[in-house]
């Protein structure tokens, strides 16, 4: 037997390849900061900023441009907007919201326009909910403010909406407050199995989290797997139209589990440690970056991803185009 035959040349193993990855299966992680006038770097995430509105509006374009499947957009509110409650989240004229408005004005539904439904950005405490006095997460208290986010950004002209915060019973409420205020076409992202991650050092940057302690309370025990099942098939008889595992790489045996156990669309995020631990590597010339992006992407999809979010989404696309 020679298995190699199937491998002489790229010609043979594009046709055989078991796994196919385009532009049209990747999402792409936006920030958009309040105040700003123009792109802001963030150290820790090289090549990724937080944009001014203007800059979010001319990436958006860019993004439709390559291909890209579609955008989740986080918002960056000033720390003069942060409260306990999260006020700036379900305010109208909130960053989130604006910057919703702004990217759905300019790409219309030539892509898909995801928003994060959490209250982290929003909060000065910055945990996902709301506090009890001892500081722990009240989760029923958090639904009602997840409740109104999702009619704001629906409002706003969100496509899809994603719940982030792990609170239990979320996507029922979250679905119930959408439908009830008529927004039954808007679809909800779950991130079901959310784990409680390392990986997840940049991205604070990205967002100027003010968290105060962990969130270990809420989101999954990296030790457990199980556990992400019992989570997705909650999500999904709550009404989630797709549902997500985070990170992506560290987890591929979970999102494996779930692309099995499910018959929605299952997306993986690829998180700013992932990106940050890649690019820094690159950067000491210890692997190939290209080669090492689009194999990360790969590995996602092959374990049962059909969608990635990935801040390399633009730059792949172009890449797996040439």
């Amino acid at each position: 037997m020679r298995p190699r035959r199937l491998r002489r040349n790229p010609a043979v193993r594009r046709l055989v390849a078991e796994t196919r990855l385009s532009p049209a299966d990747l999402v792409l992680p936006m920030f958009v900061r309040e105040g700003a006038t123009g792109p802001v770097a963030i150290p820790s995430m090289p090549g990724v900023v937080q944009h001014s509105r203007e800059s979010l509006r001319k990436a958006a374009a860019e993004a439709v441009a390559a291909g890209v499947g579609g955008i989740m957009l986080f918002g960056v509110p000033a720390p003069s907007s942060k409260d306990a409650v999260g006020s700036c989240g379900t305010d109208p004229n909130g960053i989130l919201q604006l910057g919703i408005r702004d990217v759905v004005s300019e790409v219309g539904d030539s892509t898909v326009v995801m928003s994060d439904l959490c209250l982290d950005e929003f909060t000065d405490h910055g945990h996902c909910g709301i506090l009890r006095a001892d500081g722990s997460v009240d989760n029923d208290a958090t639904l009602g403010r997840y409740a109104e986010m999702a009619v704001v950004q629906a409002e706003a002209g969100a496509h899809m909406v994603g719940p982030s915060g792990m609170m239990d019973g979320q996507i029922g409420v979250i679905r119930a407050a959408l439908d009830a205020a008529g927004h039954v076409d808007t679809s909800v992202l779950a991130y079901s199995a959310k784990y409680a991650s390392a990986f997840y050092g940049p991205f604070r940057d990205a967002v100027e989290s003010t968290l105060e302690g962990d969130r270990k309370t809420y989101q999954q025990d990296p030790a457990n797997a199980r556990e992400s099942l019992r989570e997705v098939a909650l999500d999904v008889a709550e009404g989630a139209d797709l549902v997500m595992v985070k990170p992506a790489l560290p987890y591929l045996d979970i999102l494996r589990q779930v692309a099995d156990a499910v018959d929605v669309p299952v997306a993986a995020y690829q998180v700013s440690g992932e990106y940050a631990m890649i690019e820094a590597a690159a950067a000491n010339g210890w692997i190939d970056r290209e080669r090492t992006i689009l194999e990360t992407l790969t590995s996602a999809r092959r374990a049962g991803a059909r969608i990635v979010l990935t801040y390399w989404a633009v730059e792949a696309a172009g890449l797996l185009q040439r």
